[in-house]
């Protein structure tokens, strides 16, 4: 009877201290970038020819494209629903990245895409935010003036047609 009392007592105290005095194993892998400290929300311009929007006034490279922020860092791609945390690491390279020539922030500085001007246009952060998807359905940014980059065959032909149209006014009565 003894060693049933102590083999009952043995049981209930391996099951009974243990869970106090277990040592907890907590894996936190979270994605520490460095941060960009922004002092507000960002304004961004739609880089031509694509729907991505890019953070020009930053040293480091920060898209937006189809309601994700991407930054590269170190040969890897991280994205997040927030511009300025909760940057989760992405396998591989993005799609959208293809499109984007990689001297994007040089044509920026010199007002110039491929060699004509780009008359950029600043678009704050919320606006991106709310419109995104319908610009890109719209293809808003295609029928906004070739998104700011002048086409001088294309003005040349407007001008002409605007200067004809002008010239039937004339003379009428």
């Amino acid at each position: 009877m003894k060693k049933l009392f102590f083999g009952t007592l043995f049981l209930a105290l391996v099951f009974v201290l243990p869970a106090p005095t277990m040592a907890r194993v907590s894996v936190d892998v979270g994605i520490s970038l460095p941060p960009i400290v922004f002092p507000g929300p960002p304004n961004l311009v739609v880089i031509p020819e694509t729907n991505v929007y890019a953070v020009p006034d930053v040293d480091a490279d920060i898209f937006f494209y189809s309601g994700w922020w991407w930054r590269p860092w170190e040969g890897q791609w991280y994205r997040s629903r927030k511009y300025d945390s909760g940057w989760g690491h992405y396998r591989g390279r993005p799609s959208f990245y293809r499109s984007v020539p990689s001297g994007w922030r040089n044509d920026y500085r010199e007002n110039r895409w491929r060699g004509r001007e780009w008359n950029q246009q600043r678009v704050p952060h919320d606006q991106v935010q709310k419109n995104w998807r319908t610009w890109e359905k719209n293809k808003h940014w295609k029928k906004q003036n070739n998104w700011g980059v002048r086409d001088s065959r294309n003005d040349r032909k407007r001008s002409q047609q605007q200067q004809q149209q002008g010239n039937h006014g004339k003379g009428r009565k």
